[in-house]
């Protein structure tokens, strides 16, 4: 990537001081308020290029510092603005080891050396001015003399709007926005409780769909991607979307997790306007928007976060801690407290901002463990000699502390693969206060027996079952994700066995069992309808499938779990909770069929699920149960409707009192070939 670039997006118009100074005035976060506020650091020279002026005050400095400054993004980056009744736009950038600093854009014709910033004399590094009479819609980067006399052009890393890639210059940008969710931000709690139904559809937004399907340089606006998507997820029935990384990034291929704006939507699809457009549409919809977030590891392209100031400013100078081995990429000092006030700023950025209803953290294991990806002699010891990165440990516990406090009707979720305990747990109790955590252990247990011909599944039942002897050691989010549909891992239904039908029969009982086991629930675009290519970011889904009646009954099949799921408390409401979940009969390996109840707060609620993992149709197949004794069938996997056979299925159900002590009651079933069946 090019250090900088003097081409501007030609979709951006710039504003006259007169437009600027209507906004300013109107503004509640900055302007009038702001100035009031730090009146007493304000000192103006009209006869400099760039004013000197300021909205830090020392208290400011000092959280920054100290890691413990969480609202930065009202500080740091661009901010349109009035001094003296002059209309501008102030900047300010932290590079501690700086000796020139200055804000080279198109309104100067990209000259370094004319508006130069001045730094703070309290040693905090921070570079900062006003410059008057600009406006919104200017690129612009900043032009730094680092370390050693190194020469550096760089984008803000608060800026809230870039040019689209390949340019790669920051642009003036506020993220004012009228917000109509007001319904929803008043109820979201209720949909993002632990007894809530949580099911939740990731989506690549520039791959879900494209106006030219295999163009990858073609993309849908934010507006045109609403018109779409929101429907969409309303009418399939998941409860939340959540977008895989929408920061600013330079490169497609990395999918967004090489971020280099923390604290912008990716202007590949519009404005920061536009972007929240779509959110507030969703959260219309009555649907939550949780985004896929960093802070592990980012990119070392010239205009990015690495090597900022020619020194390593925000990852590690040490590449045992401060390289990432398996991304090519560099990771966080977490020790440093103006690194972790920046990243818990961005974090709280989209929750306050851009009204985000959850945050999911991407590669926690790898922060968690200095020895993640290393061998012997690649990693030191912290210092108490074992493999926690304590300053990493630390900074997330802070993050979440800090999010619920701040929002306490959000959810954060960690991607974390290993054996770590208590991440889902409250920080007063020693966890490192997650809300939920994906589940990969059942992810990969799951996948692989489902792998399997059916003829050796009862060989591998205990595989199937193990995932109840953990369950409740975390708050699980089951996930079938973007990570497993590609690098030759194969589509969901090319992961399953038998012939085309066997297929389809088996990724339906795979999903009937996602939606009845306990936990949250995510599914990767095109895993509802059995896409048969691998996810390729290049282009879009294969939506031409839904003409072909397999596809599109697997899609309803997938819409009907997701009404199952709300529809039905058992399924939810005890869903992390010891009492949701018991076996009812694991005795029939060589048969392979397997049966659990799902239990609510109420008796009347019970779910009882029977999946019969083998192409062999069971008649009259006998189950012992307690407590209740009549019983209707209210979802079957092998209905027509999903493409299956339609012709085994429980119009009447037989019961039978064995046992009255107990109020055991013998039931008679029939269950369909490669078929799951629920029972209330």
């Amino acid at each position: 990537m090019p250090s900088r670039n003097t081409q501007t997006n030609t979709n951006i118009k710039k504003v006259d001081v007169a437009s600027t100074n209507k906004r300013v005035r109107k503004s509640k976060k900055v302007g009038t308020e702001l100035m009031k506020k730090y009146e007493e650091l304000h000192f103006v020279d009209t006869n400099q290029a760039v004013w000197n002026y300021s909205l830090f005050t020392e208290k400011d400095v000092r959280n920054f510092q100290n890691g413990t400054h969480y609202r930065l993004y009202e500080l740091f980056g661009n901010k349109q603005l009035s001094v003296n009744d002059t209309a501008g736009t102030y900047f300010a950038v932290w590079a501690p080891n700086a000796s020139f600093v200055a804000v080279t854009g198109e309104f100067n014709g990209w000259n370094k050396e004319t508006h130069p910033l001045k730094v703070r004399l309290d040693s905090s590094g921070i570079w900062e001015g006003f410059i008057p009479h600009l406006g919104q819609g200017e690129a612009y980067k900043y032009h730094i003399h680092g370390f050693k006399g190194i020469r550096l052009d760089k984008g803000d890393p608060y800026a809230n709007f870039w040019e689209k890639r390949p340019n790669t210059a920051s642009i003036t940008w506020q993220t004012d926005y009228d917000w109509k969710d007001a319904e929803w931000m008043k109820v979201r709690k209720k949909h993002n409780a632990l007894n809530a139904p949580y099911s939740v559809y990731e989506v690549h937004l520039a791959s879900w769909m494209r106006p030219n399907k295999n163009d990858e340089e073609t993309y849908n606006t934010y507006a045109q991607i609403t018109e779409r998507l929101v429907p969409y997820v309303k009418e399939m029935g998941f409860t939340h979307v959540e977008f895989m990384p929408v920061m600013e990034h330079p490169y497609d291929g990395s999918w967004g997790y090489q971020g280099t704006g923390y604290f912008a939507p990716t202007s590949r699809f519009g404005t920061p306007q536009d972007y929240a457009s779509m959110v507030d549409a969703f959260h219309q919809a009555g649907i939550g928007v949780i985004l896929d977030w960093v802070p592990s590891h980012f990119p070392y392209d010239a205009h990015g976060l690495f090597m900022f100031d020619g020194t390593h400013t925000y990852e590690y100078a040490d590449m045992r801690k401060g390289f990432h081995p398996d991304w090519n990429s560099y990771i966080f000092n977490y020790k440093r407290g103006e690194v972790k006030s920046f990243l818990i700023s961005s974090a709280r950025f989209w929750c306050d901002k851009f009204h985000t209803d959850g945050i999911r953290v991407d590669a926690v294991s790898s922060m968690l463990r200095l020895d993640y990806s290393r061998n012997a002699g690649q990693w030191e010891p912290n210092e108490y000699g074992g493999n926690g990165n304590i300053e990493a440990i630390a900074f997330i516990t802070d993050l979440n502390e800090t999010l619920y406090r701040d929002f306490p009707d959000i959810q954060t979720i960690a991607e974390e693969a290993t054996d770590w305990p208590k991440i889902s747990k409250p920080t007063f109790e020693g966890g490192l206060g997650f809300g939920m955590k994906w589940m990969m252990g059942w992810m990969h247990d799951t996948l692989d027996y489902f792998n399997l011909d059916p003829i050796f599944r009862q060989f591998q039942q205990d595989k199937f079952s193990f995932s109840m002897m953990y369950f409740y050691d975390e708050n699980f989010m089951l996930p079938l994700s973007h990570d497993e549909v590609v690098h030759g891992k194969s589509p969901m239904l090319y992961k399953m066995p038998g012939d085309e039908w066997q297929k389809f029969a088996n990724l339906r009982i795979l999903y009937t069992y996602m939606f009845t086991h306990p936990g949250s629930k995510l599914l990767f675009m095109g895993n509802e309808f059995g896409a048969t290519n691998e996810w390729n970011y290049k282009s879009e889904l294969q939506w031409e499938l839904l003409e072909h009646l397999s596809h599109g009954g697997l899609k309803y099949c997938v819409q009907q779990l997701n009404a199952l799921y709300r529809n039905e408390p058992a399924l939810y409401e005890n869903q992390f909770e010891p009492g949701g979940f018991e076996w009812v009969d694991l005795n029939h390996r060589s048969e392979s069929v397997l049966v659990y109840m799902r239990k609510g707060k109420k008796a009347k609620d019970n779910l009882l699920i029977i999946l019969n993992v083998t192409p062999v149709v069971r008649h009259d197949w006998e189950i012992f149960v307690h407590g209740k004794g009549k019983w209707k069938e209210v979802f079957n996997s092998n209905a027509t409707e999903y493409w299956g056979t339609g012709d085994v299925f429980n119009p009447i159900i037989s019961s039978k009192l064995v046992d009255k002590p107990s109020q055991c009651y013998q039931i008679k079933l029939n269950l369909p070939a490669l078929g799951a069946i629920v029972l209330k």
